[in-house]
């Protein structure tokens, strides 16, 4: 049987901020209430500190708290607490806002869209920030994302790579210097941190062409980024990420966290801290630089910054 910590409390009444405080942590927690001044959490919640936090600040506050440690006395208690903390409402109402923005797309511009799917992105990491016990909603809901997203990307940027199975080659620098890489023109985030990985620590002479039509791609080209490319998604790696394994550029610990920001940005999965900020960086180069040369010099020192201050994180 689960391990539960209960609060017992009086939240005081003045002053009444102090109040609403503590009332908004104990939600912020996910606690299910029992009853008025009883709240409940699994021990294994990952907000369960705060819960502890939350009966010092009351006592501190010069109100009455206790904190318990108990077992459900039977099933049938254990089924009581644990239906306090189903979340399929939430989920419920998570299906419908992708409904609602999955109506928009073909009206929408890219601005909207990716706002709308920061705004998923946050809608479903709050509900499952309080999910202690994920069951096939959270599947579900997690799954819907990325099916949305993957629907917004192919409008965004047509000829998005189909991930393709198998292992990553490890391939040796030396044989791939002074070559030309191709890739869709107009490129996002994973085509322009993959092109600045190229530049900075595979082929510094690099040239880059544009294209159109990939299909097109000159035979002595190295693609990426594309359907048929020599470099493209590999199970659930992105461009980048698939670039940095074959070539041994994965065991630097900022390249793998700038890994994980692209990953994040162009497929979903793990929220990054930096991606909105990112993101927002990128479109605005993009109004500003209409040709893809440019674009990338520009993006070459957004990608060296965030590089830079990757490096400096424990």
């Amino acid at each position: 049987m689960i391990d539960w910590l209960v609060l017992t409390a009086t939240l005081p009444t003045s002053p009444s901020a102090l109040r609403v405080r503590l009332w908004r942590s104990l939600k912020a927690a996910g606690c299910g209430t029992l009853r008025d001044g009883v709240y409940i959490l699994p021990s294994t919640a990952p907000s369960a500190g705060d819960l502890w936090a939350i009966g010092k600040a009351i006592q501190e506050g010069g109100a009455d708290a206790h904190m318990l440690t108990l077992k459900a006395r039977d099933a049938a208690q254990e089924k009581t607490f644990l239906a306090l903390f189903d979340r399929s409402a939430q989920y419920a109402d998570f299906a419908q806002s992708l409904k609602q923005v999955r109506k928009s797309i073909r009206s929408a511009g890219e601005a909207d869209l990716r706002k709308a799917l920061h705004g998923l992105d946050q809608q479903l990491l709050a509900v499952r920030a309080t999910d202690f016990f994920p069951a096939k909603p959270a599947a579900d809901a997690v799954a819907g994302l990325e099916t949305l997203r993957a629907e917004i990307e192919r409008k965004l940027s047509p000829g998005e790579p189909t991930p393709t199975a198998g292992a990553i080659e490890r391939l040796p620098l030396e044989s791939f210097q002074g070559r030309t890489w191709a890739t869709r023109k107009r490129p996002w985030v994973d085509r322009l941190a993959t092109a600045w990985l190229i530049r900075r620590f595979v082929d510094p002479s690099a040239r880059f062409l544009w294209l159109a039509d990939s299909r097109k791609c000159p035979k002595n080209a190295l693609g990426f980024d594309f359907d048929g490319a020599r470099f493209t998604h590999v199970g659930d790696k992105v461009s980048f990420e698939v670039v940095a394994s074959a070539f041994g550029l994965d065991g630097d610990p900022a390249i793998r966290r700038l890994g994980e920001l692209v990953h994040y940005i162009d497929v979903g999965g793990i929220p990054v801290d930096e991606a909105i900020g990112v993101e927002t960086l990128v479109r605005g180069l993009q109004s500003q630089y209409k040709d893809d040369d440019a674009l990338l010099a520009a993006s070459l020192t957004l990608f060296d910054t965030l590089h830079a201050a990757l490096r400096t994180q424990p």
